[in-house]
C-alpha cells in the first residue's frame, strides 16, 4: 500500500462468526478503506456492512455487475451496504470499500469493488454508495446474511489514509 495507507486495525477470523466490528475509529484521516478476503458457510450469501449500528434505510446504492457474459446494472436503497453480493464457501471473495471524507458533516460517498473467481464463471461488481447521514462514521460492520456466517480465516482490514 502506499505511505500515506495506515493500518488501523486487522482481524482475522479463528473461528465461524456473524461479523466483525471496528469501533472507536479515529478522525484522524482524511478517508477509511475497508478490504476483506473471506469465505463464507453457505455458498450464495451476501456480506453487508452498516455504518455507526445505523440500521434505517440510509444506505443508497448504484450497481454495475459483470460476469463474462453479462452486465447488468441496479439501484435500490437498503438497511445496509452490499459489500460481496453472493459470497462463496470455498473460493475466497476480496472485497474492497472506500469512505470518502469519513469523518465530514455531509452525507459519505462509498465506492465498494468486489470479485469472486469461480472457475471461469466469476463475477466482479462495482458498486457507488451514499450513506445518508452527516454523522462521522467511527464504527464499521462487516456481516454476514441473516444466520449465516463469515468463516473461520476470514480476514478484515481498516486502514485510515492520510492527505488522500
Amino acid at each position: 500500500m502506499p505511505a500515506t495507507y495506515e493500518p488501523i486495525a486487522t482481524t482475522t477470523l479463528g473461528s465461524d462468526t456473524n461479523s466483525i466490528t471496528f469501533s472507536s475509529i479515529s478522525s484522524a484521516y482524511t478517508d477509511l478503506r475497508l478490504v476483506v478476503v473471506c469465505t463464507v458457510n453457505t455458498t450464495g450469501v451476501e456480506v453487508r456492512v452498516q455504518l455507526n449500528n445505523d440500521t434505517a434505510s440510509n444506505y443508497s446504492n448504484t450497481q454495475l455487475t459483470g460476469n463474462g457474459s453479462t452486465a447488468s446494472s441496479n439501484r435500490y436503497a437498503a438497511t445496509y451496504f452490499q459489500f460481496i453480493g453472493s459470497a462463496s464457501s470455498t473460493v475466497p471473495n476480496l472485497g474492497t470499500m472506500d469512505l470518502m471524507s469519513y469523518a465530514g458533516s455531509t452525507f459519505k460517498t462509498v465506492l465498494t469493488t468486489w470479485s469472486g473467481d469461480r472457475n471461469g464463471s466469476g463475477t466482479v461488481e462495482r458498486t457507488v454508495s451514499l450513506w445518508r447521514s452527516t454523522s462521522a462514521i467511527s464504527t464499521v460492520k462487516v456481516s454476514a446474511s441473516g444466520s449465516n456466517t463469515l468463516s473461520t480465516g476470514t480476514t478484515a482490514t481498516l486502514y485510515g489514509i492520510l492527505k488522500a
